[in-house]
């Protein structure tokens, strides 16, 4: 079997290639090392063919599928973004790139898509009120927030709500413009499944770290961040009052959920396109994480700054269950091993931001 790669020199991409070439696998990688979001790419593993050029371009997808049976599409834009002047940027690599890839799959009788898509597709996380009942929040009042009011509220009673984990078959609720770019990936995969008749499986990836993570960077994710300050010597700075949930996943055990994935296709309907959490399962706050790689690098104790950003959600947090139970994949990496593994790869490791 060849699978197909996109986005296989960055982050989680180079991992998922490491790792299917570990495991006997034939992979070519499609990358356009671009550099705003590839400050060091990794590049793909020795023996394994890259075809450099961009996912938005037919003639390059037309070749790069040449004899391949399925696709692990990585390529994307990722982050909050900087303010809406990268809207069109998000959208051109997000959704017109994925909308080529399927045409040009369709071309080629590709049958089998795996999809990175990513937790905010959710929009704020899962709730349940004073009584028990399962609630989905509006996104949070600006008064409320420069009060240092962060939790959401009930809208019936005004009492905070309790944080829970999400599921895939919760209500999906983008509110920002990298989230909306990613839920019409989905819709896209879905699209190109049921018009030809493919199998697509769509990854919600959850707060990926690990080695090979972006720095220096405004799209790089909060853990980089964290361990960019500590060694500057500076204390990371946490938004909010740190409490905020979230299930950090290492991006070695998010290509083992990729390589599950293009496992399980064979097994699902024909015209299908699934949704998977992965995640790690276990809940954290930002601030856990925070503390967790000072004492690993021996850096000062986090700063609480009680600043916010609009476009963030509070609490949201994984139920992985469904890929336990279809996919036979569960994440092994527990925070403590992995911000140990973070904190000691190099300074080099820059990278393809992920998700």
């Amino acid at each position: 079997m060849m699978m197909l790669v996109t986005g296989g020199a960055g982050f989680i991409g180079s991992e998922i290639v490491r790792l299917a070439v570990d495991r006997g696998a034939e992979v070519r990688v499609l990358d356009s090392l671009r550099p705003d979001v590839h400050r060091a790419p990794r590049g793909p593993v020795g023996g394994v063919e890259l075809v450099r050029g961009d996912v938005r371009d037919a003639t390059v997808l037309d070749r790069a599928l040449r004899g391949v049976d399925v696709v692990c599409h990585q390529a994307a834009k990722v982050g909050l973004g900087v303010d809406l002047s990268d809207a069109p940027d998000y959208t051109e690599s997000n959704v017109t790139g994925t909308a080529e890839l399927v045409a040009a799959m369709d071309r080629a009788g590709v049958g089998g898509l795996v999809l990175a898509s990513s937790m905010v597709v959710y929009g704020e996380g899962a709730y349940r009120d004073a009584s028990g009942r399962r609630r989905r929040p509006t996104p949070r009042a600006t008064d409320d927030l420069d009060a240092g009011r962060f939790e959401p509220r009930d809208p019936d009673t005004g009492e905070p709500l309790e944080a829970d984990l999400i599921d895939e078959d919760d209500v999906l609720d983008p509110r920002n413009v990298y989230a909306l770019t990613k839920l019409a990936q989905e819709h896209l995969a879905a699209s190109w499944a049921r018009a030809t008749g493919g199998r697509a499986a769509m990854l919600r990836y959850h707060n990926v770290y690990g080695p090979g993570m972006p720095r220096n960077t405004p799209y790089a994710g909060v853990a980089a961040l964290f361990r960019s300050a500590i060694e500057r010597g500076e204390a990371p700075r946490v938004f909010e009052d740190g409490r905020q949930r979230r299930d950090f996943v290492h991006v070695t055990d998010v290509a083992t959920a990729n390589l599950a994935a293009v496992g399980a296709l064979p097994a699902q309907a024909s015209g299908t396109a699934r949704a998977f959490n992965v995640g790690s399962g276990m809940v954290s706050t930002v601030g856990e994480v925070a503390a967790g790689l000072a004492r690993v690098m021996g850096g000062p104790e986090p700063v609480v700054t009680g600043e916010y950003r609009l476009g963030d959600v509070r609490h949201i947090t994984a139920s992985a269950a469904r890929a336990r139970a279809e996919l036979g994949w569960r994440a092994r990496v527990s925070l403590e091993a992995g911000l140990r593994d973070f904190a000691r790869s190099g300074a080099g490791d820059d990278a393809d931001p992920g998700h």
